[in-house]
């Protein structure tokens, strides 16, 4: 019989995860480590994620960094590479909101959703893939709004369908070299979310919308991005993971 992989496969791998000073990019930092990955968290908060970092000790790298900003970026990715090594697994998480309705929206709004979430996601992928080689896995973030749209977010709509874009496009590109580029979807309780989620306005509204009528919990959703930076999922490129209670559901 061929040889069933535990999935454990993490130790000695080096990650990077944007946006880790708190939520889901925290709870996938803190899960890649418990996995054996040495990993460097990028943020731009730089005493939140230093002091998040503190908390994994030496598995962890601390970086304060504007993942819109491309000299940060590839100092960040060429400071990853030489005190932790080769780099195996980027999770580009880091996001922002600016609610809005279209007809007030406006165009600073809607340009910084977009420099953080689609302009951060393409650097990131970019130098992930101009780094990794063979066995590689980057890992970006996207969003039922991104999927199926939502009202009063145009921009961060407009943003993690980009990104759905980038992941596709990414991973035919990179897939002849063996790099691997999938997307999760989640809907977790987060500071992002906070607003939907305790706003008596909204609340309900969105919660009515997740068959399991519940939040998940960003330790819940981080599950998924171990399974697609280890190898049980070698053979998986080029799709949207969701790990969101079943918010979102293709016809």
């Amino acid at each position: 019989m061929p040889e069933v992989s535990s999935g454990h496969d993490l130790a000695g791998k080096v990650a990077v995860v944007t946006g880790a000073a708190q939520g889901i990019g925290l709870a996938v930092a803190v899960a890649l480590a418990a996995q054996g990955a040495r990993v460097a968290m990028l943020d731009r908060d730089g005493d939140a994620v230093r002091a998040a970092a503190a908390e994994l000790g030496d598995a962890a790298l601390a970086l304060a960094v504007d993942v819109g900003d491309e000299t940060a970026v590839t100092r960040a990715a060429e400071r990853a590479e030489a005190e932790l090594g080769p780099l195996g697994v980027w999770v580009n998480n880091a996001g922002i909101t600016r609610p809005g309705m279209l007809r007030a929206m406006s165009a600073d709004d809607f340009d910084v959703v977009l420099r953080v979430h689609a302009r951060g996601t393409f650097l990131g992928l970019r130098e992930a893939a101009r780094r990794m080689g063979s066995g590689g896995s980057i890992i970006n973030v996207t969003s039922s709004a991104g999927l199926d749209g939502t009202i009063g977010q145009l921009n961060y709509a407009a943003a993690k369908g980009a990104i759905v874009a980038m992941t596709k496009s990414a991973a035919r590109e990179l897939g002849k070299a063996g790099v691997r580029v999938n997307a999760v979807s989640p809907a977790a309780a987060t500071p992002m979310t906070e607003t939907v989620r305790t706003d008596e306005r909204f609340a309900a509204k969105y919660l009515d919308r997740i068959p399991l009528r519940r939040w998940g919990e960003p330790d819940e959703v981080a599950e998924a991005f171990v399974f697609l930076a280890g190898a049980t999922s070698r053979y998986i490129t080029g799709q949207v993971l969701c790990v969101d209670g079943g918010t979102y559901m293709a016809s």
